[in-house]
């Protein structure tokens, strides 16, 4: 079993590149380097590391891998995790390039929203290299050498520059890999829906008809979750085929259904319980939904 290749290996390893910037915390909030591919090994250690790296390719190799190898003959955008055991192998030819490597702490810090594992250029069985078109390679080359150029600045907030910029080109690559994002979309609607459908369970059961039944409209769940509204029902009907009003009026009937038939409560204490200002909108509610007042149901 390969060990773990940390920041100070990986330094040792390239002592060209070993300035005063190695620092495992050189940002104040995690790790962040980015290189030039020259000169260029032979062929890396294949392991694990304890950081992330993204390298722009431009030269024949192979990416090698647990159960395959990825061959490399024109310019490639490369993703490496420490959740994905790897190792680089170069071709005949020239190599250049550039490559900058970071800790999850650096790409988390700020107002970054999700998990920087999560995100699927970096999963395992994902896709991890790129291949580029002349368009793509210019953009990609574009922003490393935007970051070479920052990191060099004496500009005071360097790294939270340098964190966008990360961010960007990440969103790029997303963009460059149409399967991969419509993938991460269909699971962020997936987690948003599973957020609300647990956030819907929670009103329930109602224990009282004093209890405050908190949440009854999609915007009010959406504010809960901290999203907008929109987001909310699109995801909702994405996932289940439905709308965000009608699973919730869906769940407020089955709670006022086991209600009437296992309690004593009056309508209007239902009602109440419900959160229905008036026993009326709740019998006009229960009706529209199964064609019965709700005292039909309780006489069953």
């Amino acid at each position: 079993m390969q060990p773990i290749e940390t920041l100070a290996d990986f330094y040792r390893r390239h002592p060209v590149n070993n300035q005063t910037e190695f620092a495992e915390n050189n940002t104040g909030q995690g790790h962040f380097n980015v290189f030039l591919r020259q000169p260029c090994l032979q062929r890396s250690p294949f392991g694990r590391r304890d950081f992330y790296k993204v390298t722009l390719i431009i030269g024949k190799g192979k990416m090698i891998y647990e159960d395959r190898e990825v061959p490399i003959n024109r310019p490639a955008l490369v993703f490496s995790s420490p959740a994905v055991p790897s190792a680089w192998e170069s071709g005949p030819g020239p190599q250049t390039g550039c490559f900058c490597l970071f800790t999850q702490a650096f790409i988390e810090a700020g107002e970054y929203k999700g998990r920087l594992p999560d995100f699927p250029l970096f999963q395992p069985g994902e896709r991890h290299v790129l291949e580029l078109d002349d368009t793509q390679l210019a953009l990609i080359s574009g922003i490393m050498d935007r970051m070479r150029d920052v990191i060099a600045s004496d500009y005071r907030v360097k790294y939270d520059m340098l964190r966008s910029y990360l961010r960007v080109l990440m969103h790029e690559a997303l963009m460059m890999s149409p399967v991969l994002m419509a993938e991460s979309h269909a699971g962020a609607a997936a987690r948003i829906t599973a957020l609300f459908l647990n956030k819907l369970e929670e009103q329930f059961p109602i224990d009282s008809p004093e209890q405050s039944f908190g949440l009854r409209s999609p915007a009010e769940f959406a504010e809960s979750l901290a999203v907008h509204t929109n987001h909310l029902n699109r995801s909702v009907k994405t996932i289940t085929g439905h709308t965000t009003s009608r699973l919730i009026s869906e769940r407020i009937l089955r709670e006022a259904q086991a209600l009437l038939k296992h309690t004593d409560w009056s309508i209007a204490q239902i009602a109440t319980g419900l959160g229905f200002d008036e026993p009326a909108y709740f019998t006009n509610f229960f009706k529209k939904l199964t064609g019965v007042a709700p005292g039909g149901v309780r006489g069953r």
